[in-house]
């Protein structure tokens, strides 16, 4: 069944003491609610502080990439086990900054999802257009494109991912794509899901999402929750867009 989840990418920001009251305070605001979750991914190196401050609560945490191998001479990578370890749910895979200025390819964030699956960890796999791509017409050329190389890989267990729709042209620029227009693509996302029998993965929307907007996003029959940048890093803000 589909739930509700709004998950914050702190993005390479942070620092020991504006996480910990950062955490403190989603700790002391957040009040669960069956169907509800609410999730943080930050930097590798404060996984183990996460895992401190959350354990036992309600929020879980996760990181923003991971390794498609298992192990070896990767210097510098970091393989979902290692995740697992720290107590991580979730790992975010084909950001489209990762897809941008690290390379990643849509047969690599597929086998990041598979990777990030086959040790026990949830995938929240990206898909998006940029702008130029959007004022072409191809947004649903894109997208599908990208889901079909995760849905190729993963198979049947593509039921246990989370997909989040993230226009590129609407990340970090303070434009947001419409209610409308995000429904618009979550709609066909949702129906290339059915065909997959994944019906219940939740999709969720991504791109200067804000409490000002998130009711009226939310409120979109196809779109589940949002996976939150910038506002994710103020408490109140990401607390207000988790409660719409």
């Amino acid at each position: 069944m589909r739930g509700k989840l709004v998950v914050g990418n702190w993005k390479m920001n942070g620092g020991l003491a504006a996480n910990a009251a950062l955490l403190s305070a989603l700790k002391a605001g957040w009040q669960p609610a069956a169907g509800r979750e609410i999730a943080v991914c930050v930097p590798y190196p404060y996984l183990p502080q996460a895992q401190a401050a959350l354990a036992g609560t309600a929020i879980g945490w996760g990181a923003q990439d991971v390794s498609e191998h298992d192990a070896g001479a990767y210097t510098g990578e970091v393989s979902a086990a290692m995740l697992r370890d720290f107590g991580c749910r979730y790992a975010i895979v084909g950001h489209s900054e990762r897809r941008q200025f690290f390379g990643d390819t849509d047969g690599v964030v597929a086998a990041k999802a598979a990777a990030a699956l086959a040790a026990g960890l949830v995938p929240i796999a990206c898909v998006g257009e940029t702008l130029a791509e959007r004022e072409a017409g191809t947004t649903d050329a894109v997208v599908v494109r990208q889901l079909d190389a995760v849905l190729t890989r993963l198979g049947p267990d593509v039921a246990r991912i989370v997909v989040a729709y993230e226009p590129v042209w609407a990340i970090g620029t303070g434009r947001t794509a419409s209610p409308e227009q995000a429904q618009a693509v979550h709609a066909m996302l949702r129906a290339r899901l059915e065909k997959a029998g994944a019906s219940g993965v939740p999709l969720l929307y991504g791109g200067s999402v804000k409490a000002d907007n998130a009711v009226a996003l939310f409120a979109m029959v196809d779109i589940d929750g949002g996976l939150i940048g910038g506002a994710s890093l103020k408490a109140a803000e990401f607390l207000a867009i988790a409660r719409a």
